[in-house]
């Protein structure tokens, strides 16, 4: 029929494309090869690894601000990371996958059968999408974290997020381990099949009892009799593509014995688990809110031996791996649903072009208007945050963690924010089935605000993990300052009056260097170092007054994170913005008004937010006895009002 012969012909071009990359690629590799006995001609040779000596990739941008410093080179100069090679690819490969899901899925009619069609699987099979990032070594297509985010990024704009996540699931957390972790002959023996789509693989964290503290999983492994093997029991809930799947990244508890101490404890460990090995089931399909054409099921264990070289990574280290994971595969979604929230503006500023109400189009009233602003202030900021992460990531950072989780906690609420926006804008035309997409992707939208981390977990992570380094760097002032007379102590003392003072008169101790931003972005600037120094100091305050006891302040900590936040986001767009005025590009103009706005916006969030942190202590415990009442009967408890 007409959807198959497209959904070849896309394919057949996009297959064409592959495959002079992948002999350019050979040539380069070549190059590098010869170069290697050359060392002077070596930095001649494209290498996306490769980063400047000015790049700091040993502490992230958020890291630094909580400890009071800007790590500059994290966000400035907007990085290009992307060599010519994989550009070519890039170009080569939009406009067939663009065409593919435009001419040959149907997003509708998968969420309507709860099922990704198996021709459209093969298809996207044999476009390569199941092996974005595996090295062409392993059948993959090798591409960096920039090119696997814009890729994301098509398939968000698509608006078929359940497509996406069954993409996503095998490939951002189902083989990232063995991508992230894995021994050479692991890699050797998954990867090629992982690639190619003939084997699916899932991620398996998940239990009845554990959500978002991985460390209490139920699922357990015990040595066998010979010492060769692993035997897993056990079950995991709502993962991603289980049905599917032939191949498993499964955490579960293992006997560890300290070496320290003799004591025997149980600690996370992972595995790569294979289907054939027998002992593995899973359920039918869970009926869900959204995303319904992807795969999600109870995966059950029942004595599955395990070898002991299907371990991932090392015994008692499972936690560490299921975190490397997941913060590693949080940059896609900021790219994926930047392409959705563009899409949506799209079609809504359709509809506000050509609705007429009270003799004018929609269009021109100012609420419609400062409607499609905010949802493109939003979309900006995202996409910034998106980029500059996976670039960062490919130029060797480090310390990323607290910039992926911004990412996808900023991305997730932008995009709901944004289709809400949307179907306001609409109307009730918005909210029918008949008027797609809006309908369906408010559906599909609300779980990324849950998974790979709840926005609730990981604002409380950027922040505690930002004030223990801030701790870090408070106790080592605190240490200085043991003898003041001392020439550090008196050094510390200077400074910390200093930067006091500094920020009692509206100042700022937090300065970026000359030429960063540019002029005609001079307001913005200002505003980022002055935030910064505040945040800095708002920090370091509530470090003092809490201390340890900062953990159990978390409605104080959410307002950090919001703050944090904001400050990223600022940074992000100011980035991107010099970057677009400095190359005179044709949407220069727009994007400075577009990060000006916004830095001006999130300034006065900035303040707001951490105002409250220091202040709001009475409000928060009133917040705590309103929710007990509830806890307390399960209930809401005020008598009615007409008391009957």
């Amino acid at each position: 029929n007409c959807a198959v012969q497209q959904r070849k012909c896309c394919t057949a071009q996009f297959a064409t494309n592959v495959t002079m990359l992948r002999l350019n690629a050979r040539l380069a590799s070549r190059a590098v090869a010869l170069a290697a006995h050359a060392p002077r001609a070596l930095a001649a040779v494209p290498n996306r690894m490769m980063s400047s000596s000015a790049f700091d990739a040993k502490e992230g941008f958020m890291r630094g601000l909580f400890s009071g410093k800007i790590n500059e080179s994290q966000v400035f100069p907007y990085p290009n990371s992307l060599q010519e090679e994989e550009r070519e690819l890039l170009t080569q490969m939009i406009d067939p996958v663009e065409r593919f899901f435009e001419e040959a899925n149907d997003p509708t009619a998968n969420d309507e059968n709860e099922k990704v069609p198996d021709d459209v699987m093969q298809s996207l099979k044999e476009l390569g999408a199941f092996g974005l990032q595996v090295p062409q070594e392993y059948n993959g297509l090798g591409l960096s974290n920039t090119g696997y985010a814009r890729m994301t990024e098509i398939v968000g704009a698509s608006t078929d997020l359940g497509v996406g996540i069954t993409l996503g699931a095998h490939q951002s957390i189902g083989f990232k381990g063995i991508l992230l972790y894995g021994t050479p002959e692991q890699k050797e023996k998954f990867l090629p099949r992982l690639a190619s789509g003939e084997d699916i693989a899932c991620f398996c964290l998940t239990e009845p009892s554990t959500g978002s503290d991985a460390n209490s999983v139920k699922t357990r492994a015990v040595p066998s009799d010979d010492g060769e093997h692993w035997i897993l029991n056990g079950s995991k809930i709502w993962i991603s593509g289980g049905g599917l799947a032939e191949i498993f990244t499964v955490f579960a508890q293992t006997p560890v014995v300290d070496p320290k101490t003799g004591e025997t404890k149980d600690k996370v460990t992972a595995f790569v688990v294979e289907r054939k090995f027998g002992g593995t089931s899973h359920g039918l399909p869970e009926k869900k809110l959204g995303i319904r054409c992807s795969n999600t099921v109870v995966v059950n264990f029942d004595n599955v031996k395990i070898p002991k070289a299907n371990v991932l990574g090392e015994v008692g280290e499972g936690f560490k791996v299921a975190m490397g994971i997941l913060n590693n595969g949080r940059f896609g979604m900021g790219a994926a649903l930047t392409g959705t929230m563009k899409t949506l503006i799209a079609k809504a500023s359709e509809h506000a072009t050509q609705r007429q109400q009270f003799g004018s189009l929609i269009s021109e009233y100012g609420l419609i208007q400062e409607k499609f602003a905010q949802m493109s202030l939003k979309t900006y900021a995202a996409e910034s945050v998106a980029y500059l992460l996976a670039q960062n990531m490919d130029k060797g950072s480090e310390d990323y963690q607290l910039e992926a989780a911004i990412g996808k906690i900023f991305a997730s609420e932008a995009a709901w924010f944004v289709c809400d926006e949307c179907i306001q804008v609409c109307g009730g035309l918005g909210f029918m089935r008949d008027y797609p997409p809006f309908e369906r992707v408010l559906r599909d939208l609300r779980i990324f605000r849950i998974f790979e981390g709840t926005n609730d977990i990981l604002r409380l992570f950027v922040a505690l993990t930002g004030a223990q380094a801030a701790g870090k760097n408070l106790a080592g002032l605190q240490k200085a300052l043991k003898n003041p007379v001392s020439a550090e102590g008196l050094s510390a003392l200077t400074g910390k009056l200093g930067e006091r003072f500094t920020r009692a008169t509206g100042g700022s101790t937090m300065k970026l260097s000359q030429g960063s931003v540019h002029s005609e972005l001079s307001k913005g600037q200002e505003l980022l170092e002055v935030r910064s120094s505040d945040f800095a100091g708002a920090v370091e305050a509530l470090l003092i007054k809490y201390k340890k006891g900062i953990i159990h302040e978390q409605m104080v900590m959410k307002r950090v994170a919001d703050a944090a936040i904001d400050l990223y986001t600022m940074a992000a767009v100011l980035s991107r913005a010099t970057q677009a005025l400095n190359e005179s590009r044709p949407s220069a103009q727009e994007e400075k008004l577009l990060a000006d706005t916004w830095c001006r916006e999130a300034s006065t969030r900035i303040s707001r937010n951490l105002k409250e942190a220091q202040n709001n202590k009475s409000l928060y415990n009133s917040n705590a006895e309103i929710a007990k009442t509830v806890f307390a009967d399960n209930k809401y408890t005020p008598v009615h009002p007409l008391n009957i």
